[in-house]
């Protein structure tokens, strides 16, 4: 179910249901780019109107954040959970070694791309890939990329690069791209190749992986938790004040005409 979250479009799905999308994408061939959405990248799009075209024209766009989904529940919007990246990716990764379906890996560092890749043949028993290349070349080196990627016959295409880069090539390249399931994955090749902890499970629970990242990192991260954060929620409280307002004037109009 897509909704209009602070003038932007969110889907509404569990984590079950977005797999099934990717699942039956592949199955028949039909393209699918899928976008996660975080409050960094809500932010963002708000000065930037390239990425916020690239978003809002994906024809997923996931809930990947603790805030969005608070935000938008607040909003009255029944967001059933958060669908990390990660997560997602793991699921359609494990849905590939038993369907035989053939994953293609783009981005991160060559020794990075080609640890995820082998923990992922690992891990998933059956697994093969199409294709693992590096997210290091030029814009001129796009177009011999996508062709690459288009001889392997992937049938998913996972990007870990930096938002809005990921999002850029995939809105530049999508409709040249013959590969049915295609989604901008960040970081998380830098988590599946162990590079980077995910939280212990009981804080990813509770929305506190944020947490987990500053205690991590905590002089690159506090600057952009604090200044995001600060935005999301100016835009946020300017949304329910306006929400509020409207109310009161609908009930004000109904009693004034009840009398």
């Amino acid at each position: 179910m897509r909704v209009t979250f602070l003038d932007t479009p969110i889907d509404v799905l569990s984590t079950e249901e977005t797999v099934q999308c990717a699942i039956d994408s592949m199955r028949h061939g039909k393209r699918i780019r899928h976008v996660a959405i975080n409050v960094a990248k809500l932010v963002k799009m708000q000065s930037d109107p390239a990425l916020r075209a690239d978003v809002i024209n994906s024809d997923i766009i996931g809930i990947d954040g603790a805030g969005i989904v608070i935000g938008a529940r607040l909003q009255g919007i029944p967001v059933p959970e958060r669908v990390a990246g990660i997560d997602l990716m793991e699921e359609v990764l494990k849905e590939c070694s038993k369907q035989g379906f053939r994953p293609y890996f783009l981005g991160a560092t060559e020794e990075i791309v080609q640890r995820a890749a082998s923990v992922a043949r690992n891990r998933y028993s059956g697994l093969s890939f199409a294709g693992v290349r590096n997210g290091y070349f030029t814009t001129s080196e796009e177009r011999d990329i996508v062709e690459e990627i288009n001889r392997s016959g992937a049938d998913c295409l996972f990007i870990g690069m930096p938002t809005p880069r990921k999002e850029n090539f995939l809105a530049a390249h999508a409709p040249h791209l013959n590969v049915p399931f295609l989604m901008g994955v960040g970081g998380s090749f830098d988590v599946l190749a162990g590079k980077v902890s995910r939280a212990p499970a009981p804080m990813q629970k509770l929305g506190l992986e944020w947490m987990h990242r500053l205690l991590q990192e905590p002089r690159r991260m506090f600057w952009r938790y604090a200044s995001t954060n600060y935005a999301f929620a100016i835009l946020l409280s300017r949304a329910m004040f306006a929400n509020f307002a409207k109310s009161t004037k609908l009930a004000l109009s109904s009693l004034v005409r009840g009398h």
